[in-house]
């Protein structure tokens, strides 16, 4: 055998040894993790279920879903231990503030166009002045109707009398030889 005829083999098995090498390394850090868990921190389950942990044994985690709800589930079945500040911003909503003096940013715009001159006379002609969007009063949409129906009934005579200039075509009756 020659060596191009081995080299797809050599390819193969090489990526087989990669693909499982990550996936090992994978489990070892999410056994870690679930090693690593203590009671009272916070834990996403595979599920999505969010909760704290309550007790940790060799198997299982018993975990705190809300008052009175306590729930016992097997340590394969943690999918992420949170920490304080992610899982309070998740479950309760509470952004914790690393800088206290950053500027906070608004949930809408209308304070990214307020100008200072919000008394001036300036601001006074903007409020007085009307912007058109192309909407009409009840009267000037009654002509326009009435105008585009008397347009329809010219078209339509002008089709008709197009129609009976033109020879009209018999079945079977053709004058060509």
């Amino acid at each position: 055998m020659n060596a191009f005829t081995l080299l797809p083999f050599i390819v193969l098995i090489a990526a087989m040894f990669l693909m499982t090498r990550s996936a090992k390394k994978k489990q070892q850090q999410a056994a870690s993790m679930r090693n690593e868990m203590q009671p009272g921190s916070g834990v996403r389950t595979i599920g999505g279920m969010y909760a704290t942990v309550k007790e940790v044994n060799e198997d299982t985690v018993l975990l705190d879903a809300g008052p009175g709800v306590d729930l016992l589930f097997a340590k394969n079945a943690i999918g992420a231990v949170l920490t304080d500040d992610e899982y309070n911003r998740i479950v309760h909503g509470v952004e914790h503030d690393l800088k206290s003096d950053a500027s906070v940013v608004p949930d809408d715009a209308s304070s990214l166009t307020e100008s200072d001159e919000t008394d001036g006379p300036a601001a006074a002609a903007a409020a007085d002045d009307k912007i058109e969007l192309g909407k009409k009063d009840a009267a000037e949409r009654g002509d326009d109707a009435i105008q585009a129906a008397e347009d329809k009934a010219e078209a339509a005579q002008a089709a008709d009398a197009k129609a009976e200039d033109e020879p009209k075509k018999t079945d079977g009756d053709s004058d060509a030889k």
